[in-house]
């Protein structure tokens, strides 16, 4: 099995148990504070997540890319420089961002987001940031080198600390207030994030090929082409990263602002976009753990072949990672589609929520494409034409949420269209972007038996639920429906050629069914 293989299949199953053990999370957030405490959750959120882009500063994709590269030669003083330069730098500007976010939080809660309570959840993560800041390092450099397990691991042990921790503070603070249960959220996050790191460090420790602490500030001193070398992949990445990010920061207060127009009040506006972003849109996402691990697999990879000018290789790479995206992406679409309402109700114990899966789930095909192709063009230093790509999508999904959500008869809805128009556009902008670069074959035949098996398998789902097991429990009823979805579009994809046997035989557990 190649690296590129191996690497991501190793992120997909800890995605898969990243995932659920997060949906755990989202389920015992939701089940204890509600809409209302997860709106405050999901407003405050923004915000880490711009001051986390503005510290990482698109290192962690330079880190990838240019450790895989000194590799490639055998130069480990370069990695050295790299690794130390970028731990100078996160840890600098986290010193800077940590303080500014405290300082900022009564700012953003009274006046921006014009809820007072989000002040505490805001506070609360600002300690994660240099913690985040030197894991993001750490996992740009075992990526780099085609290593996964580490970053793998510790994602698993991030979440697993947050889920154990999460029933237990937001319980204990629940009767202080919604906000103080939200806040306390937050703080398991940081603890999580904490104990992460730890595994980061000591598996560094236990496998590193130099020690990093000996003339440290040295190697800083001597790493400015370095710096200049990582800053030509890091600041754009960054920009693209940063423009996401701010778009996502200005989203919750477009939105409370537009639903204020089309008299939405505050408390209101907090749990309808509590119930878009916090319970339907994580549904969502959840396949997307299979395009992140793509997408983190792809950089190293392409990059390889990139400096070996192997355009070929790079073409193969990208069709396996797009393949994959719309196999896994299919399959998701299908079962979220069909199984809505009881999904939310089995979940959260509420269909609150539903619509909004059902109005976007055929669009999130092109979600699930964005971050494959995002890597290419990182790998094929196109970062700064991704940044543009995604700029443009931003300011169009910004101006989509507020032209619709600011109308009494779209209300929140104008909000669930403006972010799918958003990331269709920034997809086919992507797409049309790597096309100029590399020669592309579109196989148009593989995508219509995709659409039919998606159709087929949709059926059968859906006919399963309303007719059979009625007597049932309804967690019965939706796994025997799920099953029967994923065993039916399983067999169809491989009949039909989708997934070819020699790809199912590097599976080890498969190898064997297939030889």
């Amino acid at each position: 099995m190649s690296k590129f293989l191996k690497g991501t299949f190793i992120l997909l199953i800890a995605g898969l148990v990243t995932r659920v053990l997060g949906f755990i999370n989202r389920i015992v957030i939701a089940r204890s504070i509600g809409e209302e405490g997860v709106g405050l959750y999901m407003m405050a959120f923004p915000t880490f997540i711009l001051v986390v882009t503005l510290t990482q500063l698109g290192l962690p994709v330079a880190i990838s890319k240019n450790v895989a590269e000194a590799e490639a030669k055998g130069n480990f003083a370069e990695i050295k420089k790299i690794l130390v330069v970028s731990l100078a730098t996160t840890i600098s500007l986290s010193i800077i961002f940590t303080p500014a976010l405290i300082l900022l939080a009564p700012i953003l809660s009274k006046t921006l987001f014009t809820d007072p309570r989000t002040f505490y959840p805001l506070i609360a993560i600002a300690p994660v940031v240099p913690v985040i800041a030197i894991s993001s390092v750490l996992r740009g450099y075992f990526q780099g080198r085609q290593n996964m397990r580490p970053s793998a691991i510790s994602q698993i042990l991030e979440q697993f600390v947050r889920i154990t921790l999460i029933a237990v503070m937001t319980k204990a603070f629940l009767p202080y207030g919604i906000e103080y249960a939200a806040a306390a959220a937050m703080v398991s996050s940081v603890i999580g994030e904490l104990v992460s790191l730890v595994y980061l460090m000591t598996a560094f420790k236990l496998k590193k090929r130099f020690r990093l602490r000996k003339n440290f500030f040295q190697f800083v001193h001597s790493g400015k082409q370095t710096f200049k070398d990582l800053m030509d992949i890091a600041i754009p990445t960054m920009g693209s990263r940063m423009i996401g990010s701010v778009a996502w920061f200005f989203e919750p207060i477009v939105v409370v602002h537009s639903l204020a127009l089309a008299g939405v009040i505050t408390v209101e506006a907090t749990k309808q976009y509590g119930a878009l972003t916090g319970f339907a849109m994580p549904l969502l996402m959840l396949p997307s753990f299979i395009t992140f691990s793509l997408a983190t697999s792809l950089v190293p990879a392409i990059s390889e072949a990139n400096t070996q000018n192997n355009k070929i290789l790079i073409e193969h790479r990208l069709q396996q990672a797009l393949r994959f995206a719309f196999i896994s992406g299919g399959l998701a679409v299908v079962i979220l589609y069909v199984l809505a309402d009881p999904l939310m109700e089995l979940m959260y114990g509420s269909a609150k929520g539903s619509y909004f899966i059902r109005l976007m789930a055929p669009f999130f095909l092109f979600y699930y494409y964005q971050g494959p192709l995002q890597a290419v063009l990182q790998a094929l230093n196109l970062a700064r034409a991704a940044m543009i790509n995604s700029l443009i999508g931003a300011i169009v999904k910004t101006a989509v949420i507020f032209l619709l959500a600011s109308q009494p008869q779209f209300g929140i809805n104008g909000v669930a269209l403006g972010i799918m128009v958003g990331f269709v556009l920034v997809t086919i902008l992507h797409f049309a972007t790597v096309l100029k670069k590399i020669s592309f074959s579109f196989y148009v035949r593989d995508y219509l038996k995709g659409f039919l098996v998606m159709g087929a398998s949709g059926w059968l789902g859906y006919w399963l639920f309303a007719h059979t097991l009625l007597n049932e429990p309804l967690t019965i009823r939706v796994l025997f429906s799920l099953a029967a979805m994923s065993a039916s579009y399983l067999v169809m994809i491989i009949v039909l050629g989708l997934i070819k046997k020699d790809e199912l035989k590097r599976i080890p557990w498969l190898r064997n069914l297939f030889a």
